[in-house]
């Protein structure tokens, strides 16, 4: 009887994991998906001594939209996204490894269920990554190339993603999207 009852603990724990898919829980964003539908002024050839004067790389503008998962479904404020974050990471074009550091973020803003939000002149590039290897190789005082390559231009791929959390609690997050930018002196 004892071993019919542990059985029967030990199936019932199965079929509650079961009917538990963790995937969902990390992408199921209350009911809404996020996702990156415009930009506007995305810098393709960047001077990095320039950058260094300036302080900051940006791009004009990106709309950030909320897509409500059931379009038959109701909606209600509950499924708003209040934005929290986003971040750039760097890979080099070549296939090389020496990278910027990531850029983290945060950002304000709200993407209503079945609206957007968007964000003007939004950093992709500070003086973290400006300041470092491999682009302050390009400053004019550290011979104005890549010392990895011995080439005076450098092309970056940048992988930005943008992070929130629904009214009612549950994370949710953009795909990562993805372009080039050529670095010279």
């Amino acid at each position: 009887m004892r071993h019919a009852v542990r059985i029967l603990f030990v199936l019932a724990g199965l079929l509650l994991c079961a009917g538990c898919d963790s995937r969902l829980e990390r992408t199921d964003g209350g009911g809404v998906l996020l996702s990156v539908t415009d930009f506007d002024g995305l810098p393709t050839v960047v001077s990095v001594n320039q950058a260094r004067l300036d302080g900051i790389v940006t791009i004009d503008s990106i709309t950030i939209s909320s897509i409500v998962r059931d379009i038959d479904g109701d909606t209600s404020d509950l499924m708003n996204v209040e934005m929290s974050s986003y971040e750039v990471v760097f890979s080099r074009f070549d296939g090389r490894t020496m990278v910027p550091p990531p850029l983290v973020q945060r950002i304000f803003g709200t993407a209503p269920a079945g609206g957007t939000e968007q964000y003007e002149n939004l950093p992709i590039l500070l003086s973290d990554q400006i300041e470092n290897p491999p682009l302050s190789d390009f400053f004019i005082e550290n011979g104005g190339f890549d010392k990895e390559t011995g080439s005076t231009s450098l092309r970056l791929n940048l992988t930005m993603r943008f992070f929130g959390r629904s009214i009612a609690g549950e994370a949710v997050d953009t795909a990562p999207i993805s372009f080039t930018v050529e670095f010279v002196p």
